[in-house]
């Protein structure tokens, strides 16, 4: 479990790298049936782009004991994307008891990966085994200066989910979220940068910050990706006629608002209005979804296919669609907005800073307050009646889109980290 895990030629402990990075990000590590690392394929595209902006980097990652799902691949598959890049797998300790018994280990562990780069960079969130939280601890014993990065108000997030679920998740939620957020502040404050995805976490985060605080991005989409110029004309003028085709793409767990969605496509069918929709995405919720649309009597109108692990599938039901309707209770920052935007299909659902702050520039979706379905309703029933509108809310999608890259953001922040840090 101590020996360093590679995915290039980087050998032993080394002194101090004029340009290595170091980072914790909590998306775990799996093994394949011969022992061999597997890695989430979003994470090696992220890898990638940070390897483009450094000469080395090292990733820390938790270990899981569990056999990987689906959209993890080998890391002995990735070629030269992941040639400089060296894995080291740290235990995954989510149990009080198991945190401790792991702590002291993984502690040195960690002061010992600080000492041998340059630049530090740590994702937190959670409580115990949290070992962001520990990474920053470690490197300011050092006098080391380091970033913290986050993409949601994760003690928010658990916060509001002390009212659902089984009682011990409730429970759970109700002992853990004040010193999860007591956690989060006291590492924000140590850090001499908070890199915030999205202007949600920013603004609950920032006023924490000692040091710089800036708004960042974590995304995954290629320029390629972005709808082109000709096709984009093409979707806004068919968006003329027929049914209003909605889609959703993510996870169907209760902080995405799953139900809240359902109740805003029974309200529209009240309405009379043509639609079709779609919910990419499986979850806790999906089972109760589905018995939703069959007890309304809307199998014929909403579909949901449930995990859909094509990429490319997704981004070709979002290119297809003519509006992403999401209804999200809790302060985070879901990439899926932003890849709507890339692909021409305007947002609509609650309004909060982060969605408001994307189509700031052009407007390109509708908002309404959290929780008001009845309102959602009504937005979606007057874009299916005024197609023109509609035309020109694809075009404005686009256009807040358009600055979004994955070659980009990643780009920002490395030059970020590099003034900041340097």
């Amino acid at each position: 479990m101590n020996a360093p895990l590679r995915a290039g030629t980087l050998t032993g402990a080394q002194p101090v790298q004029d340009d290595t990075l170091l980072i914790y990000a909590p998306v775990p590590l799996h093994r394949d049936a011969q022992g061999g690392l597997m890695v989430e394929a979003q994470a090696v595209n992220g890898l990638r782009l940070w390897a483009a902006n450094f000469a080395r980097v090292i990733v820390m990652m938790p270990l899981s004991p569990d056999p990987a799902p689906v959209g993890w691949v080998p890391v002995a598959d990735t070629g030269s994307k992941l040639d400089r890049v060296r894995f080291e797998a740290l235990p995954m300790a989510y149990r009080p008891d198991q945190f401790l018994r792991q702590l002291p280990a993984t502690r040195r562990r960690i002061a010992a990966l600080i000492a041998e780069a340059r630049w530090l960079s740590f994702a937190i969130g959670g409580l115990f085994g949290d070992w962001g939280a520990v990474a920053g601890f470690t490197a300011k014993a050092m006098d080391r200066p380091f970033a913290v990065w986050t993409d949601r108000v994760e003690s928010e997030v658990v916060r509001r989910s002390a009212h659902v679920g089984p009682w011990k998740e409730r429970l759970r939620a109700r002992l853990t979220h004040r010193p999860m957020a007591r956690l989060e502040r006291a590492v924000i404050r140590r850090a001499s940068l908070g890199l915030f995805h999205g202007k949600e976490t920013y603004d609950a985060y920032a006023p924490f910050a000692s040091g710089p605080a800036e708004i960042v991005h974590d995304i995954h989409i290629a320029p390629d990706d972005h709808l082109a110029p000709q096709r984009l004309a093409m979707k806004a003028g068919a968006a003329a006629e027929g049914p209003l085709r909605i889609v959703y793409a993510g996870r169907a767990d209760p902080m995405k608002g799953p139900l809240d969605w359902i109740e805003v496509l029974e309200r529209l069918a009240a309405m009379d209005v043509d639609f079709h929709a779609r919910w990419l995405g499986d979850g806790s919720e999906r089972p109760e979804m589905l018995a939703r649309v069959a007890k309304a009597g809307l199998q014929s109108r909403v579909e949901m296919p449930g995990f859909v692990n094509d990429r490319t599938e997704i981004l070709e039901e979002l290119r297809r669609a003519h509006v992403f309707q999401f209804c999200h209770l809790t302060p985070e920052s879901p990439r899926c907005l932003i890849e709507a935007l890339a692909s021409g299909c305007p947002i609509a659902g609650y309004t909060s800073a982060y969605p408001a702050d994307l189509i700031a520039a052009h407007g390109g979706g509708v908002l309404v307050p959290l929780g008001d379905t009845a309102a959602l309703a009504r937005e979606l029933a007057a874009l299916s009646a005024d197609r023109a509108r509609l035309s020109r809310l694809i075009l404005k999608a686009s256009a807040d889109g358009a600055p979004f890259t994955d070659e980009h953001v990643f780009q920002h922040r490395s030059e970020v980290i590099r003034r900041h840090l340097g």
